[in-house]
């Protein structure tokens, strides 16, 4: 298995100005589209110093991909650690879900980049970050067992829970274009409202 060391905090100035001026540059071009001298010039650093922290580009994508994942890490552990009711829990999921793509919207992008060229890696650097979907299916089997939902497949469920959250960023190019003439600012409008319609849907679906 591939290790990967979690990057909760910066290991130094150096790094972190790289890794957001990275984030920055890959959100506004994406992977295949950015250059390692675009970053090393938004980061105001020379070339040799940005290969000396990162190599490649490959891995300097990965270091931003996973810094933002496990950012998402401590609020859904907090989530689960509440007092919340199963749909409450679920609602917050939602949230804090679309909330973490907005942010970084270059994640569906990298997810659909690697996940036929390098589905082992990928799923490592999202293992490493901490995130267990165990717990998750494990929830709603009890949530099935105490009757609060009506039978359904845990992963089934989970699958439709990424798909709905994730799709919108994936497909934005086209999405924009299509049902909002190109319109930036109603997109966005539009994916703030996910987060309620997605909960609705959901717990609409399940629930007794």
């Amino acid at each position: 298995m591939i290790k990967f060391e979690l990057m909760t905090n910066y290991s130094s100035d150096t790094e972190g100005k790289i890794l957001e001026a990275a984030k920055k540059v890959f959100i506004e071009k994406g992977l295949e589209g950015t250059r390692m001298q675009e970053i090393a010039n938004e980061a105001k650093i020379n070339k040799a110093l940005l290969h000396y922290y990162y190599r490649t580009k490959e891995k300097l994508f990965n270091a931003v991909f996973q810094f933002a994942i496990t950012r998402f890490i401590p609020h859904i552990e907090g989530i689960f650690n509440s007092d919340k009711n199963f749909f409450e829990i679920l609602e917050a999921i939602i949230e804090q879900y679309i909330t973490l793509i907005s942010k970084n919207p270059f994640i569906p992008i990298f997810v659909l980049h690697e996940i036929n060229r390098h589905p082992d890696r990928l799923a490592d650097i999202i293992k490493s970050a901490g995130i267990q979907p165990k717990i998750l299916i494990e929830k709603i089997e009890k949530e099935v067992e105490k009757g609060t939902i009506r039978p359904v497949s845990a992963l089934n469920l989970i699958v439709n829970i990424i798909s709905l959250c994730v799709f919108p960023f994936a497909a934005r190019p086209l999405i924009q274009r299509l049902l909002f003439d190109n319109d930036k600012h109603a997109y966005t409008t539009f994916i703030q409202s996910r987060k309620t319609e997605v909960t609705s849907f959901i717990i609409n679906a399940i629930k007794i």
